[in-house]
């Protein structure tokens, strides 16, 4: 779907509270479709996978369906498949075609592992989710989390890896999510922000303010994040059961304030200046809107911070 920009600045214009609460209200319902899928699928398995791209918003979602499964009675527990990542080790590392170490590759993750411990929960027993220490590029079993499975429990395993045949192959009887920015933003028929700029404004706003990752590392990364995608992630969206958009139509007017200064500070020589300008120029098409209005349990806040939720 694509939203109409002529309709977003007349919203913010007219009153941008209700524009903001609307949105909201709008991505709150597609939880609550999801929480019923996971429910409706309860007695087959209590596992939940929810995959997307990078900076779809898993997190946060992972974790607003784990609410919403609990304000339905249903105890529920968001698990970062990040900590699953197998400790790097330069020699045997998947490589992109250029060389460099792929992160993006579903070989840095402990698929084994993940079997096993979808099993095991799936019986009621007990497992150590691991940690990975992000700094140190290692896991660390020692810093592990307990988790066990009551009766009509549910965990909700989310990664950009969750669709992948080498794991969801053998758990065909988990719920399958899919979450991307997927609305394009057009005035009439002309093309004014994509989809995947959402994602990549997202992607840098986060980075830089939280990763201590500036905005020209973030544009360098990002070719072979796109190129990832394509190969190991958009390949496996038919498996999921539900598919759902994360793409806000107010997130543009509230990124501008955070993205823009950033994105203006990327050196001259960036092989992707070209690409860089067009989004620069892109934002001035959209009514600002004050952060302080995005409301505190936002899906954006994953992104721009100053959120109820905690972020590991």
């Amino acid at each position: 779907m694509a939203y109409q920009l002529q309709e977003i600045n007349r919203r913010i214009q007219k009153d941008v509270t209700e524009f903001l609460a609307e949105c909201d209200d709008n991505y709150a319902q597609r939880v609550s479709l999801a929480a019923d899928k996971i429910l409706s699928n309860l007695e087959r398995s209590p596992i939940v996978l929810l995959s997307g791209p990078s900076g779809s918003g898993k997190t946060t979602t992972a974790m607003k369906i784990a609410e919403e499964l609990r304000r339905r009675g249903v105890n529920s527990h968001a698990v970062a498949m990040d900590n699953y990542f197998v400790t790097l080790d330069p020699k045997t590392a998947p490589r992109t075609p250029e060389g460099t170490v792929d992160y993006e590759s579903p070989l840095f993750l402990d698929m084994e592992l993940l079997d096993q411990h979808f099993t095991a929960l799936s019986q009621g027993e007990e497992i150590l989710i691991p940690k990975y220490e992000f700094a140190r590029q290692m896991r660390n079993d020692s810093l592990g989390t307990p988790l066990k499975l009551e009766k009509n429990e549910i965990a909700i395993f989310e990664g950009i890896h969750a669709l992948n045949d080498d794991m969801a192959g053998r758990h065909p009887e988990a719920t399958k999510l899919y979450i991307s920015a997927r609305s394009n933003i057009n005035e009439g028929a002309v093309l004014r922000f994509k989809g995947t700029w959402m994602r990549l404004t997202r992607r840098a706003v986060r980075d830089y303010s939280f990763r201590g990752t500036d905005v020209a590392r973030t544009l360098d990364m990002w070719a072979n994040v796109r190129r990832g995608e394509k190969l190991y992630i958009s390949p496996f969206k038919g498996k999921a059961d539900i598919v759902f958009d994360s793409s806000l139509p107010y997130e543009v007017s509230v990124m501008r304030s955070y993205a823009l200064p950033i994105l203006q500070s990327v050196p001259e020589d960036n092989e992707r200046r070209g690409e860089l300008l067009e989004l620069v120029a892109a934002f001035d098409h959209f009514a600002p809107i004050d952060p302080a209005l995005v409301a505190k349990n936002s899906l954006l806040r994953e992104f721009i911070g100053g959120g109820s939720y905690k972020y590991h």
